[in-house]
């Protein structure tokens, strides 16, 4: 008899416990997770990966160590804006061929861990106005492999390129690929709406 409650409680508290999210990106993602967090606070838990999580060549080195023991619900993740800065010799950080290639073993190690996956597409950059080098064109450029490798994997996309060019003047920081505070936080509003959709 003792043992069945310990079961029922046991099943009960896993039923009410709080659904664990993981934002997997770079800065961009790190500037609105804070907003998430609070949006979601008390509705579930939300965890960034360790530091900037940069171009798509890091994220397979580190996918693993970032998945930890893989109990997630949700993971909401981007990878882009480093990918196709341009580099001393010219050429993109990570060549668009690679950055395609990379995102789907990211992918597949995501996918091991059952939990619902969401791609963040790359926000919007101003045209060749910062150090290291990115082009405006770019952008859509890597956007689209990105979307072929979700369409492929049947995964979710949350369109922050979309929802930043609305407003683009109004929420980034001038001559920067980074947001105000104001702006991060209407990025997480899309971002928390992607993560419920799943949860439901």
């Amino acid at each position: 008899m003792c043992l069945k409650l310990l079961l029922s409680f046991l099943l009960a508290a896993a039923l009410w416990a709080e659904p664990r999210i993981l934002i997997i990106g770079d800065s961009i993602s790190m500037g609105y997770t804070p907003f998430v967090t609070k949006m979601l606070e008390g509705k579930a838990l939300v965890e960034h990966n360790a530091g900037n999580g940069g171009p798509t060549s890091n994220g397979v080195a580190h996918i693993e160590q970032w998945l930890k023991d893989g109990n997630w619900d949700v993971i909401h993740f981007n990878f882009g804006l480093h990918d196709l800065k341009i580099m001393e010799n010219e050429k993109h950080q990570v060549s668009l061929e690679d950055y395609e290639k990379n995102l789907g073993i990211i992918v597949a190690a995501m996918k091991k861990t059952r939990a619902k996956l969401v791609f963040a597409t790359t926000t919007p950059v101003p045209d060749g106005k910062q150090n290291p080098i990115r082009l405006t064109a770019d952008v859509p450029r890597f956007n689209a492999a990105a979307l072929r490798v979700m369409e492929q994997n049947k995964i979710d996309v949350d369109d922050l390129y979309g929802v930043a060019m609305k407003r683009i003047t109004e929420i980034q920081r001038p001559n920067n690929v980074h947001f105000t505070d104001p702006g991060y936080e209407e990025l997480a509003k899309p971002v928390v709406e992607s993560i419920w959709k799943q949860l439901r």
